[in-house]
């Protein structure tokens, strides 16, 4: 009996999440299987979560640039894995990545508390959006909780703007709360994007405004789907979005000029000191498409918390 005991305290609790900050990442465990890892180390540009993993243990977030992986596309190195930047912000760009004098970092100042949970685990983070230059053009707190659900990955991230002097998040498409998609799921390869509104295709969910996106698509046999959800008290809610064919999918409440194709068009948003922006989002990775995994009745779920 001791014996059986033994073993059986060895094995992950039912609905366990657990997070640990290893080296220069926050690894996030749910069920007793890996999910993501949060990288958050000085060589980083900016958090991103890699790989993104379903609750089978498929990985639904591309590789590259992280891993090198045969017959993985390569285009666009910035895009890692499940990220928030946006590409304007006082001219800086903090979306693209590399040595142009223009380009920004967002930089890690401090681990606030990692606390692991039979139901949910958590982190929330300070980081500063820093020039080149050395300037601090926001500090954002961020707030991620991770679910545990016996087919769902389900990913909450909850954060705010600060500004120490007036900053815009200037109009441009090159934006905002994304993730990169394994290339078996993009719509080039047969996956499927899909709106609250019922608009399908990259050509109709580009640029329109909607609470949430569902992109989905097979994995082998494996009929997966990623959900992005924007909360109904973001600012410029609904959000447009920034949905390819080639696999990026971001919700982006800022670019109109390049959505409505009318540069006459702003949809900046200004932070003044002592006004912060608070962003709420939800990301769900599921199997089946949006109708199977009952999308429309998870967002309102989601859309009815305080």
């Amino acid at each position: 009996m001791r014996l059986m005991a033994f073993f059986l305290a060895l094995l992950p609790a039912a609905g366990q999440v657990t997070l640990n900050q290893v080296s220069d990442r926050i690894t996030i465990d749910i069920d007793g299987k890996p999910f993501s890892a949060l990288f958050v180390g000085a060589s980083v540009k900016k958090p991103y979560l890699h790989p993104v993993r379903a609750a089978s243990g498929t990985v639904v977030s591309r590789l590259f640039p992280m891993e090198a992986v045969e017959g993985e596309s390569r285009d666009h190195p910035h895009h890692r894995g499940l990220w928030y930047t946006h590409g304007d912000v006082n001219g800086i760009d903090f979306w693209a990545e590399g040595a142009d004098a223009r380009r920004g970092t967002v930089v890690l100042k401090k681990i606030v508390d990692i606390k692991s949970g039979k139901k949910s685990g958590s982190l929330t983070a300070n980081f500063d959006w820093t020039s080149k230059q050395g300037h601090v053009l926001l500090t954002e707190t961020r707030r991620m909780t991770f679910h545990s659900h016996p087919t769902l990955r389900i990913v909450d991230v909850d954060l705010t703007l600060s500004a120490p002097a007036k900053a815009v998040l200037g109009d441009t498409k090159e934006g905002t709360f994304a993730i990169r998609l394994a290339e078996p799921l993009i719509e080039k390869n047969g996956g499927r994007l899909v709106n609250s509104e019922g608009l399908a295709g990259m050509k109709q969910v580009w640029g329109k405004r909607a609470p949430w996106v569902d992109y989905n698509g097979k994995i082998g046999e494996e009929a997966l789907g990623v959900a992005i959800f924007d909360h109904p008290a973001n600012p410029k809610h609904p959000t447009y979005w920034h949905a390819r064919d080639y696999g990026l999918f971001a919700a982006n409440p800022f670019g109109e000029h390049d959505f409505y194709n009318d540069k006459t068009r702003n949809g900046s948003l200004t932070v003044e000191p002592g006004a912060p922006l608070r962003f709420r989002y939800r990301v769900v990775v599921h199997p089946g498409d949006e109708k199977s995994a009952g999308i429309a009745e998870l967002y309102r779920k989601f859309a009815a918390e305080k």
